[in-house]
């Protein structure tokens, strides 16, 4: 079962606005961002997939994450978290088997395609599904190699969408190669030979983030990754030990401030941030443009590296900056703030080979023209890609980012620089992934307020 205490459930329900407006002004200072998402999906699933039971610190209380909680506990685990000092503390016991139920993993993707690797892994049959946006959403990706595994996956358009039933069990890892560079995809195959309790290869294009290897050569299997074409891993099989995981902060949301005091001229400082050299795609982008970035190591979590990260805006953006190939990859969820990085720098960006950006929450590349004309900005989009000038300065307007959290919290930075306010409707999808962002901008001395009638600060 899963247990929240009282101020665990008030933490992750806390009331988000489904509209804000935001006043130009500076944002600086330190902020402590939540723990990580893609590092808290895992400690959740793989937890449930050990020996034992794992003591879980610092689980972010984000929407995306909680649906992980939920799920892994209908497919058969113990989950107990409460309130901890930088998030959401606790234990998570499996063993992991076929739910009785659907399985409604929300807004979030990393959560299906993970869950359909293990549910390649079980006798049975699990049905992954989630919200409307997450049924929009490719799974061919995924339900292409888990058929090869030797699972049968069923779902609309030959399972090219959710909802997905996938039924196990399979029998012999084998080595396959994966179409994308998708660190979602090749997780779902490692998980589903930990759960078979077999061995598998995995074969992408290039590199992509590595928290599953690192979380499970942490617990004790044997995992090698050679990077001489591209990117192969290798997992033995074996179980993993169930261990303490603590999560680090989320770069993924440290980067929205690291982006604001680029933009605005300021510094700011964000402690204990995962500093996974498949996470900090947006760190280089900065400095180039002319941001000074500085990266204090501290002491590991884990298998991941940790550090305190300042960016120091105060020496302007000066400079043009281009990314393809394995840079999108590495920043691809930070892409949409680079994009008003690049259109307030004076040289401008340009970004190649992002067609993922296509099928995220949103086709990003088609949100963010939207957001850039809303604001009266200038960006020219491609099926892969988009080109910003540089020297370009938002006016105040409207918004709706529909249901993608960081097309919201990317027009709020943009806000901080704009000519008069911005007014952003679908704020409330911030809650998947951040649910304190606001309080956190206000904390940072930006003015952020609900606009759509509710009481209090957001």
């Amino acid at each position: 079962m899963s247990r929240l205490n009282d101020s665990t459930s008030r933490q992750s329900s806390e009331q988000v606005p489904g509209r804000v407006t935001v006043a130009p002004g500076v944002l600086a200072g330190a902020v402590r961002v939540p723990g990580d998402k893609s590092i808290g999906h895992r400690a959740l699933i793989i937890g449930a997939l050990t020996d034992g039971t794992c003591i879980l610190t610092g689980v972010p209380a984000s929407q995306d994450v909680l649906a992980t909680a939920a799920a892994v506990q209908a497919m058969g685990a113990t989950v107990t978290l409460g309130a901890g000092s930088t998030g959401l503390d606790g234990t998570v016991t499996g063993p992991l088997g076929a739910p009785d139920r659907p399985i409604d993993c929300g807004n979030s993707g990393t959560a299906l395609r993970l869950l359909a690797g293990v549910a390649a892994g079980i006798d049975g049959t699990t049905t992954l599904t989630g919200d409307e946006s997450l049924l929009a959403r490719p799974m061919g990706r995924v339900s292409r190699p888990l058929r090869a595994l030797g699972a049968t996956v069923d779902g609309p358009d030959d399972a090219t969408r959710p909802p997905l039933a996938v039924t196990g069990v399979i029998r012999d890892g084998g080595s396959h190669r994966s179409e994308v560079a998708s660190a979602q995809v090749k997780s779902a195959l490692l998980l589903a030979a930990v759960r078979a309790g077999v061995g598998v290869t995995v074969q992408s294009p290039l590199p992509s983030r590595d928290h599953t290897e690192r979380m499970l050569r942490a617990m004790g299997l044997a995992v090698e990754t050679d990077l001489e074409d591209g990117a192969r891993v290798t997992l033995s099989a074996g179980v993993p030990a169930a261990i303490p995981i603590t999560v680090p902060a989320d770069p993924s949301s440290a980067a929205f401030w690291w982006a604001a005091a680029a933009i605005g001229g300021t510094v700011v400082t964000t402690p204990d941030v995962g500093v996974n050299p498949g996470r900090t795609g947006i760190l280089a982008p900065l400095a180039a443009f002319g941001a000074a970035v500085s990266i204090e190591l501290q002491d590991p979590a884990g298998d991941e590296p940790v550090a305190t990260v300042t960016v120091d805006g105060s020496g302007g953006l000066t400079e043009h900056t281009s990314l393809g190939g394995a840079q999108v990859v590495d920043a691809i969820d930070e892409l949409p703030i680079l994009a008003i990085v690049g259109a307030l720098g004076d040289g401008g960006l340009e970004v190649t080979d992002a067609a993922e950006l296509r099928v995220k929450e949103s086709d990003r590349i088609g949100a963010l023209e939207r957001l850039f004309t809303a604001l009266g900005m200038t960006i020219q989009t491609r099926p892969d890609g988009f080109t910003v000038p540089g020297g370009q300065q938002p006016r105040g307007g409207t918004f709706d980012a529909g249901l993608d959290h960081r097309l919201a919290m990317s027009a709020a930075i943009a806000a901080t620089v704009a000519t008069g306010p911005v007014t952003i409707d679908g704020f409330a999808a911030t809650g998947s992934s951040y649910p304190g962002f606001a309080s956190d901008f206000a904390s940072l001395g930006g003015s952020i307020a609900p606009a759509d009638g509710t009481d209090g600060p957001p």
